[in-house]
């Protein structure tokens, strides 16, 4: 089995701490899935704050590396505004668990109180989506709004925001196509969506969140990059935390894109998601 971060570090500390301690750590921290640019100025930062304080107790080494790393990574409560109309596009490529994680988030908020909740099967390239999408709204009692394979996908989130409107205010979450072979093409349709899910959300009320898996690291960040040039991204949904082998992506996004992180996924259940801590997340990373 893959040892975690956490356990490499603990290793790493029966050595002495010298230069050759923080290129290891450097080397720890690219395998943990912060970018190599990252971890070296991570890395180079925490040599010197340890100079400078005269630090070589593993305990404090550890927190001066959890505070450099709290520094990047970003973390947001969303919320619907449940006196006006929400619409919320959820977007990512095919098989980061975007789907999944829709119905996991309809599921949050309906557990929260939420009652006007409507599901959006806006990636309507996919037969398998649509089916998988009514399968989780039957499961969880949550509607879900489809057309035909092959339909518009600005028509669906047309027709859900219309159905969460008929009963009041409420959210509408639009599960989206995630094709990136074609960039052109992927951008084109998202900026076509994102205009129909601009109009028919309240002021303040539209949300573009972005779903990747933990465990693909610089993978997940270059997604995270094409979809924020191309519609702007507000949150990120994480899945497949429990996986501790990895987990440093969010630290990378955070540094270079700044988007934050509103929810992580920790297994298949639907109950298997949870608001986003920062702190928790780092203290999981480090092992500490």
């Amino acid at each position: 089995m893959k040892k975690s971060f956490g356990e490499k570090l603990k290793n790493l500390f029966s050595r002495k701490i010298d230069e050759e301690f923080f290129e290891e750590l450097t080397d720890n921290l690219v395998e943990g899935d912060i970018g190599a640019k990252t971890a070296f100025e991570i890395t180079e930062e925490l040599e010197a704050i340890c100079r400078q304080k005269k630090i070589s107790e593993q305990k404090d080494i550890l927190n001066e590396l959890k505070a450099l790393l709290l520094k990047d990574i970003r973390e947001i409560r969303l919320e619907p505004d449940m006196t006006k109309q929400n619409v919320w596009m959820v977007l990512g490529v095919n098989g980061v668990g975007k789907t999944t994680s829709v119905a996991k988030l309809a599921l949050w908020f309906k557990n929260h109180g939420v009652e006007n909740i409507v599901l959006a099967s806006s990636d309507t390239f996919r037969a398998a989506a649509i089916e998988q999408l009514d399968t989780h709204g039957e499961r969880i009692g949550v509607r879900v709004v489809s057309h035909q394979h092959g339909s518009d996908p600005s028509a669906v989130v047309f027709d859900a925001a219309e159905a969460v409107k008929s009963k009041g205010p409420g959210l509408v979450i639009a599960d989206t196509a995630g094709r990136l072979h074609n960039k052109e093409n992927l951008v084109r349709e998202l900026q076509k969506i994102d205009r129909t899910c601009s109009s028919k959300a309240d002021q303040g009320c539209y949300k573009k969140i972005i779903v990747i898996d933990s465990t693909t690291g610089q993978n997940a960040l270059r997604q995270a990059e094409v979809f924020n040039e191309a519609v702007g991204l507000d949150a990120i949904i994480m899945t497949k935390c429990d996986s501790t082998a990895k987990g440093g992506v969010a630290v990378s996004i955070g540094r270079e894109l700044g988007i934050p992180v509103a929810f992580v996924c920790t297994g298949e259940k639907y109950e298997n998601i949870e608001a986003f801590n920062a702190e928790k997340y780092i203290d999981d990373f480090l092992g500490l």
